[in-house]
């Protein structure tokens, strides 16, 4: 008897990595509120606001390793997945920027990457789903390190010049990685392409 366990048996969309996805992108507009709200006062809803974040992207690694390790794996989550890491961190740059904390070329630049990769796999959907590379889950640990320790009002605690130094650091950090893994993550989809087309011309010639 087949069991949720053999990788024969093809995992349903409902289940609870999926679900944990769905519940991150739901948090994102209270995220958000709670940021704009707080208008760069420093006050409990920064607070509030930079926790709801950490604890929203932290969960990212909890629902990949379930679904890895109870085979629920699905295309959906993989879809799913780093499109709530996007809107997450999409918010919080656009929010930073709002709030004076951040240039907009920085979030825009970034913003670019991360809508064009999105939309670049709902293309090649067709075809396959491409999953988050290497590089990739390396770019999405520095955004959200850089993120959360830029909403975070730590130089209330640390003074602003080191703090200002320490962001500085980690948001180029997360800048330089997103710009190369998109453009790694796309010549290895042309590859990848260029791979079956051969391979489909061997097999008709």
């Amino acid at each position: 008897m087949a069991t949720p366990h053999d990788p024969l048996v093809r995992p349903s969309n409902w289940n609870v990595p999926n679900a944990i996805t769905v519940v991150r992108i739901l948090l994102a507009p209270l995220f958000i509120w709670m940021l704009l709200a707080d208008g760069g006062a420093d006050g409990a809803l920064r607070w509030a606001a930079a926790i709801l974040f950490i604890v929203a992207i932290a969960t990212d690694g909890i629902d990949g390793a379930i679904a890895r390790k109870h085979n629920l794996v699905t295309d959906l989550g993989k879809l799913l997945d780093p499109i709530a890491d996007k809107i997450l961190t999409g918010g919080a740059l656009v929010c930073l920027s709002i709030l004076g904390e951040l240039p907009w070329w920085v979030t825009i630049v970034i913003l670019v990457r991360e809508i064009g990769i999105t939309v670049f796999r709902f293309v090649m959907l067709r075809d396959r789903v491409i999953p988050a590379s290497r590089g990739g889950k390396l770019k999405t640990v520095a955004q959200s390190v850089a993120i959360s320790t830029a909403l975070l009002p730590l130089w209330l605690v640390f003074g602003d010049e080191p703090m200002h130094w320490v962001n500085t650091v980690l948001m180029s950090i997360a800048f330089v990685l997103t710009v190369v893994s998109g453009i790694d993550y796309l010549v290895s989809a042309w590859r990848e392409n260029s791979k079956l087309r051969n391979s489909a011309q061997g097999q008709s010639a």
